[in-house]
């Protein structure tokens, strides 16, 4: 008998009496979809995308018990019977997919990012204890606001299971209320609510057993906990292992993992970006599933079927969340199930689309499936009814994108690649420290394009005699971008190169180098980060208000964490000017006085990119359809190319 692929994973969990065909769970995660604070058909669309490709378990995002919860402006609510018809339409097309369903339900305390109309809320925690990430000065909580918002629960609860839902999860993670109460740093009450570890814990008991008294014995109601909190003021693994356990039957599970929402450096572990190890957050869980009777949950960076398996495989965990794998592709289990490993599209762990679009209050989508959050938009590709000779010039991300859907819908599609490689700006992003995963999307585009029957033609540069001789019906001009080096002063005693050609190790830099960053992204922290671990002296000078002001907030954070590290020096608000010998000459952008650094042997300039679209003339002249896409548009990420890629192979 054939053994199968994944013994562990694949393998049924019941709890209380509710069968979980899998071990692999989507964790509750916010998207902005919703709408007026209830669910709708993206959201649903969404959630019913990742059942049908095969998730076994489906925890939904934050539900907001109370009013004060409103920790952004696009909160679900669920204080009001109004919010049943979403989560009942929800639970029967997920159910009918097989996938068992259960919702978070949420305060945050003094964890309040944002409100609606732009004014700064009132926030509420255990004690007037402030929070250092939003700069919340919280209100304590009498006995009587306890009581309400327990009651919130309770009702939330109530309405999760009429709607049909399978259970609830209470969120204590990431140091929101009920972890405000249960943290001896943050709780200095003195009333039956503080002052010991069992009184700090009786705000969740009280939760719980409202919950339970709400609801029905075949209802699940679980934890989501940080295990450690990753901050000098957090709650420690030892606390919350305590806590859990002191919690017994009151919970059917226990969801882990780590971080707090109230410091920078501990946020960073709520998404964590690829700099992270995978799975990191495993050894983790297996402090708690050794203690506790219920079974235990764990997420973290877990982006592929077999890291999955192999801790379920260790014991360290019962299901893995696998969050942004799902993301990136929600057929991942089904495809995992079938042996199909080269056909998964894994996560790459960038955070643009997915957590950084949430924390600009945009629905979240992926760069690399511009589908995600857009499944009422794109619930498929059409296949085409006149089939075309096809020809994309450029094979980054752009081009892969658009040959893979253009060929995936019927047409014959050739792409034309100058060089020997594939993958444009994303082949030399995984050559900076911690980034090495980007190259992914050239792998996971790559595949796409086999799937599809495109014909790839490396080292074939296009000019008019070869548009004359493939004669296409039509071109997919994704012909990139190349450097930009803006002009500035200079006697030319200086080394000054640009960010490619220290990454294509075209150049050997001195021992003192500045970095000039004008972009504000990931590749002039990426260069003095890669340039100072090699043992120069950096100095980064931005052109913005901070370093990698355009970045997803954890990869922000994890990158300026590293740099504090190593020692580079960062100078915001900083223009370059020019160089006289050994001196780089900046000016403060908003000031405008002079910034000078001396002792410099080298400058390299991550000032832009141009586009490079010098075939565009040839081929109006031939009178050939065309659509211009990616960076030879202008300048821009890989999120934007992949999307234009998409429109451009559905459009031909």
């Amino acid at each position: 008998m054939t053994q199968p692929l994944f013994p562990h994973l694949f393998q049924p969990l019941t709890i209380r009496g509710h069968v979980i065909r899998n071990r692999i769970m989507s964790s509750g995660h916010d998207t902005c979809l919703p709408e007026h604070g209830l669910i709708n058909e993206a959201y649903i669309a969404y959630q019913e995308a990742r059942a049908k490709g095969g998730t076994g378990l489906i925890v939904t995002q934050v539900a907001g018990v109370h009013e004060t919860a409103r920790y952004t402006s696009h909160l679900i609510m669920a204080t009001s019977d109004d919010c049943i018809p979403g989560y009942a339409e929800l639970a029967r097309r997920c159910h009918a997919h097989g996938a068992v369903v259960i919702s978070q339900l949420f305060h945050p305390g003094r964890e309040i990012m944002e409100s609606a109309d732009g004014m700064l809320a009132v926030a509420y925690s255990a004690s007037a204890t402030p929070n250092e990430r939003f700069r919340n000065m919280p209100r304590q909580m009498d006995r009587a606001m306890i009581a309400e918002v327990t009651a919130g629960y309770a009702a939330a609860a109530r309405r999760m299971y009429q709607a049909g839902m399978n259970g609830v999860e209470l969120v204590a993670s990431h140091g929101y209320l009920p972890a405000q109460f249960l943290n001896p740093r943050v709780n200095h009450r003195q009333d039956e609510y503080g002052g010991s570890d069992a009184n700090r814990l009786k705000f969740m008991e009280d939760i719980l057993d409202a919950m339970r008294a709400a609801t029905s014995d075949d209802f699940i109601i679980g934890l989501r906990i940080s295990s450690t909190e990753k901050d000098e003021a957090g709650l420690t693994r030892a606390e919350t292992l305590a806590a859990t356990k002191a919690l017994g039957a009151r919970i059917d599970y226990v969801s882990v993992t780590i971080g707090t929402s109230a410091s920078l450096g501990g946020a960073v572990h709520i998404a964590p970006p690829m700099a992270f190890p995978a799975a990191y957050t495993a050894p983790e869980a297996r402090a708690f599933r050794d203690v506790l009777e219920v079974p235990v949950f764990i997420v973290g960076r877990i982006n592929q079927p077999q890291e999955a398996e192999q801790i379920i495989a260790r014991g360290e965990a019962d299901i893995c969340g696998m969050t942004r794998a799902l993301i990136c592709d929600p057929e991942m289990p089904g495809l995992a199930q079938a042996g199909r490993f080269d056909d998964i599209r894994a996560c790459i762990g960038c955070n643009q689309a997915c957590i950084h679009h949430f924390h600009r209050g945009l629905p979240i989508s992926c760069i690399q499936h511009p589908e995600t959050g857009r499944e009422t938009l794109f619930p498929s590709h059409p296949a085409t009814t006149k089939p075309r000779r096809i020809m994309v010039i450029g094979g980054g991300p752009a081009g892969l994108k658009a040959a893979a859907v253009a060929a995936g819908r019927g047409h014959e599609v050739t792409l034309f690649e100058a060089g020997a490689r594939l993958g444009g700006q994303a082949a030399l992003a995984q050559l900076l420290p911690g980034r090495s995963e980007f190259g992914g999307i050239v792998t996971n585009l790559t595949r796409e394009c086999e799937r599809a029957g495109v014909t790839i033609r490396r080292n074939s540069r296009v000019d008019l005699a070869v548009l004359r001789d493939f004669a296409p019906d039509a071109v997919v001009l994704a012909s990139g971008a190349t450097p930009y080096l803006a002009p500035f002063e200079t006697d030319g005693e200086m080394q000054v190169t640009s960010a490619w050609a220290v990454l294509q190790r075209q150049v050997k830099v001195g021992a003192r180098v500045v970095v000039c960053d004008w972009r504000s992204d990931w590749i002039g922290p990426g260069i003095a980060e890669l340039l100072a671990r090699e043992g120069s002296r950096v100095d980064l000078a931005v052109n913005g208000l901070y370093m990698g002001e355009a970045l997803p907030f954890y990869v922000r954070d994890a990158t300026a964490g590293a740099l504090h590290r190593l020692g580079v020096q960062v100078t915001p608000y900083a223009r370059l000017v020019g160089t006289f010998g050994d001196t780089v000459f900046l000016q403060h952008s908003a000031s405008e006085l002079p910034i000078e650094i001396e002792g410099v042997d080298t400058l390299v300039l991550s000032t832009g990119h141009l586009p490079f679209d010098g075939l565009r003339e040839e081929i109006a002249s031939l009178g050939i359809e065309c659509h211009a896409i990616g960076d030879c548009q202008t300048p821009r990420t890989a999120e934007e190319a992949v999307y234009e890629g998409m429109l451009a192979g559905r459009a031909l």
